[in-house]
């Protein structure tokens, strides 16, 4: 799957503390084109916490030598996309290495389309409240 056919897409960039990534999400602007959209960055912590998910979800479509390299956008699938995407979202603001991994496996068997709800919700004008429930759900938080 190339970039241009890809619903989500992960850029994996180096920092002063480690790799990290940002997560996009193709949509329509209000002139008909398609443009790839930040979600959430992933922060050098929860990058290594999760690494088994984003391995799992740019393995998904490159194949089983998929690596998570940093520079060009790695293509990802409805489903993987969304399971990142809730990471991500989940993720942001938690320094607990071990919570951050609970989050990430559970994620990693979570089904697609379930992912997706939660996204969708996470992503709303009352989005606090979500992701707040899905750290609870996925063990992110106590």
């Amino acid at each position: 799957m190339k970039i241009r056919e890809a619903f989500f897409a992960l850029r994996v960039v180096r920092r002063k503390k480690g790799d990290a990534a940002i997560l996009y999400r193709r949509r329509l602007t209000e002139k008909g084109e398609e443009r790839l959209d930040r979600i959430a960055a992933i922060s050098p912590l929860a990058f290594s916490a999760g690494a088994s998910l984003l391995r799992g979800a740019v393995r998904a479509i490159a194949g089983p030598s998929g690596k998570l390299t940093p520079g060009p956008f790695h293509p990802l699938d409805e489903d993987w996309g969304a399971r990142v995407a809730c990471y991500a979202l989940v993720a942001s603001r938690i320094r607990n290495v071990d919570r951050l991994h609970r989050a990430a496996t559970n994620l990693h068997h979570a089904d697609g389309a379930e992912a997706s709800w939660w996204l969708g919700l996470m992503t709303n004008s009352r989005g606090k409240r979500a992701v707040r429930a899905l750290r609870i759900l996925t063990e992110a938080v106590k």
